[in-house]
């Protein structure tokens, strides 16, 4: 606290990102990054940029970037923007698009940010609770509102809705934007974005941090029809007008056009995720259903908090959320084989110790 704070500090509860120590030979499975690193293509790009032209500004518009994007799903530039991390997207989207008379609708069990974000830009809110199975239930969204956003798949559930039941909640909303965020979309659900050419209310999110192994580059993007681009544009040039930078921008174009890359890391870490929840069945958790680079699973019996405090010992980390409904959820990132079947052991000796 100081005297120094505007009244509006004093207010927050900041977001808490993911644990990122520097300890010997740590398993990481905490944070949904990608095990197996970026596409060589994208650091040749990165290295190639860096020369004396690091001097200039880059490209504000980031043009070449959303030109890529736009064109692998049949529309134009006007149909994306780009900024730093998918987070610095959905700080603009909110501040743009979600602050109305009514309430903001989101899930009572999601992205933790969403609550910060409406703190931060005093947006009314109300958190629709997942059903008994910790899944969205659009029905439950059938109600007056001023905005709705909801991660596809959920995070932190992995659960994911079919394509359906979004064009249901935009038609059930025609005149409040719909925003679906789509981080783990890769890993098994379906994207949102064939729908844009026909729903002037949605806007859809995604990031190269995930399914493209570039959570160091921070490149994140919002595709929806050009009104709704344009008000991100009108909040983004009012605050930093170059937030990618030339090496974001070099690397980013290179990950996207990287296809087979792309394809066959995503089809390891799909594998590997189901694998590793036949295996956490075994051992007595209880796994919810994911399409996403991660699984959220309880144990039967032991808390949540104390296996993620015991696995950290042993240099393994997990997420562990201290919420309501959620506190004897792990939320555990899906690694490689190698260090799935070190969590395994480390799960395996947990247990016995506990139970012990």
């Amino acid at each position: 606290m100081s005297r120094f704070w505007s009244s509006l500090v004093h207010t927050l509860t900041p977001y808490v990102a993911g644990e990122q120590p520097v300890l010997p030979d740590l398993i990481k499975l905490n944070t949904n990054e990608n095990p197996y690193g970026p596409s060589p293509r994208a650091l040749a790009a990165i290295a190639a940029e860096t020369t004396e032209a690091l001097r200039l500004y880059p490209d504000p518009t980031a043009y070449r970037l959303r030109e890529a994007i736009a064109k692998s799903h049949g529309l134009d530039a006007n149909h994306v923007f780009v900024g730093n991390g998918s987070d610095e997207v959905l700080a603009h989207v909110f501040q743009a698009l979600l602050k109305h008379d009514k309430p903001l609708l989101f899930p009572d069990v999601t992205y933790s940010f969403f609550p910060t974000y409406c703190r931060l830009y005093t947006i009314d809110f109300r958190a629709v609770p997942l059903d008994d199975t910790m899944a969205v239930r659009i029905a439950d969204y059938r109600q007056a509102c001023g905005a709705i956003i909801l991660p596809n798949p959920n995070a932190p559930t992995g659960t994911a809705l079919p394509l359906a039941e979004i064009e249901a909640l935009l038609a059930d909303h025609p005149d409040q934007v719909v925003v679906v965020d789509e981080a783990y979309v890769d890993f098994g659900a379906q994207s949102a974005i064939p729908l844009v050419a026909r729903f002037p209310n949605l806007l859809v999110t995604q990031t190269f941090s995930k399914s493209r192994g570039l959570a160091g580059l921070r490149v994140g993007f919002a595709v929806g029809q050009p009104a709704l681009i344009e008000a991100l544009h009108r909040v983004k040039d009012s605050f930093n007008s170059y937030p990618l930078d030339r090496l974001a921008i070099a690397g980013a174009v290179a990950a996207w056009e990287d296809r087979a890359w792309f394809e066959d890391k995503r089809g390891r870490i799909v594998a590997t995720r189901e694998r590793l929840s036949v295996a956490l069945r075994a051992l007595q958790f209880e796994v919810l259903p994911s399409a996403a680079n991660f699984l959220f699973a309880r144990h039967a019996v032991l808390p949540g908090a104390q296996v993620a405090a015991e696995l950290r010992n042993r240099a393994i980390l997990v997420r562990h959320f201290p919420k309501p409904r959620i506190d004897d959820y792990l939320r555990i990132s899906i690694g490689t084989d190698e260090e799935c079947e070190t969590l395994l052991s480390g799960l395996a000796d947990v247990i016995a110790s506990l139970k012990g």
